[in-house]
C-alpha cells in the first residue's frame, strides 16, 4: 500500500510540474506573410513537433489578413513576422523601425511567366509594349526593379504618361489575368507556376523567367521584428528580454525547417495539409491539395537549402546578398538612401546558432 502511495505522489508531482511548465511558456505571435501552406512548413513543424515548446515558447502562427505583416507587427498585434526583404527595406525607409533577424529563404522564388507563343525570350529586349500582371502591397518590387534595370518605364510610376510597360495589378490568382489580359504574369516558383500549369499551360507551353537568374535576387521569407520588441527588457513579463525570445524563436524555427526539408513527404502529410489555407489546392487539373503542396514543398526546399544554408549557416543573411539587395533597390530608385545599420541585427541569430557573423567567409 505504501508503494502505491509513493507512486501516486510522484505521478501527481510530475503532472503538476508539466502543467506548471506549460503555464510558464512565453506566448509569442508570429505573423505569416500568406495563408497556411508549405511556404511556412518549417514553422508548422517547429510548433507541432515541440521545438518551440522546448525553447519555452508557445507560438501562435497567424495567417495573412487584411494588413501586411509589417503593419501587424508594427501595431503590436504580432511580435514577429515573416516578409520579403524589399518590403522590409522600404518600410524602414518610411520610418518604421523593423529589424531583420534571420533569412530563411536563401534564394528568390519570384518569376515572370509568358506563353511561348508570345515570342518573349529576352525580358529586357521584349518587355516594351507588353502588359505584365503584378501583385499589390509591396509584392510588386521585384518586377519594378526588373523594369528599371532594363531601362523601361511602367504604369506603376504615376509620373509617367506613356509607359513602356503596362502593369496590371491582380490579387494573386493568375487565372484572373493570364493569358487574356497580360502577356507576362508574376508567379512564385513554388505556387503560381503550378497553378498556371493546372490551367492548361504547363512547361511545354510557357517560359518561366526566374528573376534571380537575371540579377534580381531580392530575398524573400525572412523573420523580423521591431526595435521595440527586440529591446524589451522583460518580454510580456516573462523575465526574458526580447533578444532572448528572438534567439529562441530563431533556434526552434531553424530546427523545424531542417526537419521539414529532410522529411518532405511526412511534412506535407502531417503538418501542412491539416492547416492548409485558401491557396492549398492549386488550380484546374492540378487542383489537388496533396499534389500542389508536395510540389510547393519541393520548390520551397530548394529556396531554403541554398546559399548559406548549404554551409551550415541556416538563417544567416549573407552580408553580400544584403548589400546587393540594397544596391539594386537604390539603383532603381525604390530606396533613396542606405538603410540604417540597425535594420539588420545578427545578435539573436548568433545567440541561436552559436556562430558569429564576422566569421562568415
Amino acid at each position: 500500500m505504501k508503494k502505491w502511495s509513493v507512486f501516486w505522489v510522484l505521478a501527481v508531482f510530475v503532472l503538476a510540474s508539466l502543467a506548471s511548465a506549460q503555464q510558464n511558456l512565453v506566448k509569442v505571435n508570429l505573423q505569416l506573410k500568406w495563408f497556411p501552406q508549405a511556404q511556412f512548413a518549417g514553422f508548422f513543424v517547429a510548433k507541432e513537433r515541440g521545438f518551440f515548446r522546448a525553447q519555452g515558447l508557445d507560438v501562435n502562427l497567424l495567417p495573412a489578413g487584411d494588413q501586411s505583416p509589417i503593419q501587424v507587427v508594427q501595431s503590436g498585434a504580432a511580435d514577429f513576422g515573416t516578409t520579403w526583404i524589399a518590403d522590409l527595406l522600404t518600410a524602414r525607409e518610411r520610418g518604421i523601425p523593423v529589424v531583420h533577424l534571420a533569412q530563411i529563404f536563401q534564394r528568390s522564388g519570384f518569376t515572370l511567366v509568358a506563353l511561348k507563343s508570345t515570342g518573349i525570350k529576352d525580358l529586357c529586349k521584349d518587355l516594351k509594349g507588353k502588359s505584365v500582371g503584378v501583385w499589390p502591397s509591396g509584392n510588386e518590387y521585384p518586377a519594378v526593379a526588373l523594369f528599371r534595370k532594363c531601362g523601361l518605364t511602367s504604369s506603376l510610376d504615376p509620373r509617367v504618361t506613356n509607359p513602356d510597360v503596362t502593369a496590371v495589378s491582380y490579387p494573386f490568382d493568375p487565372a484572373l489575368v493570364f493569358p487574356d489580359k497580360v502577356q507576362l504574369v508574376s508567379a512564385m516558383i513554388y505556387n503560381e507556376v503550378n497553378q498556371i500549369a493546372g490551367l492548361g499551360y504547363d512547361e511545354t507551353k510557357v517560359d518561366v523567367f526566374k528573376l534571380a537568374d537575371l540579377g534580381i535576387n531580392l530575398l524573400e521569407d525572412l523573420i523580423f521584428t521591431t526595435e521595440r520588441v527586440l529591446n524589451d527588457r522583460n518580454f510580456k513579463g516573462s523575465g526574458l528580454t526580447g533578444r532572448q525570445v528572438a534567439a529562441r524563436l530563431i533556434r526552434a524555427s531553424i530546427q523545424g525547417w531542417n526537419w521539414a526539408v529532410a522529411n518532405q513527404a511526412e511534412t506535407v502529410e502531417k503538418y501542412v495539409l491539416p492547416v492548409c489555407g485558401n491557396t492549398c489546392k492549386g488550380s484546374g487539373t492540378r487542383a489537388d491539395a496533396k499534389g500542389h503542396q508536395t510540389w510547393q514543398m519541393t520548390e520551397i526546399a530548394k529556396l531554403y537549402n541554398a546559399g548559406a544554408t548549404t554551409k551550415g549557416w541556416a538563417g544567416f543573411l549573407v552580408p553580400a546578398d544584403y548589400q546587393a539587395s540594397v544596391r539594386l533597390l537604390r539603383e532603381q530608385g525604390i530606396l533613396t538612401k542606405d538603410p540604417p545599420a540597425a535594420t539588420v541585427d545578427y545578435g539573436p541569430w548568433e545567440a541561436a546558432t552559436g556562430k558569429r557573423a564576422r566569421d562568415w567567409k
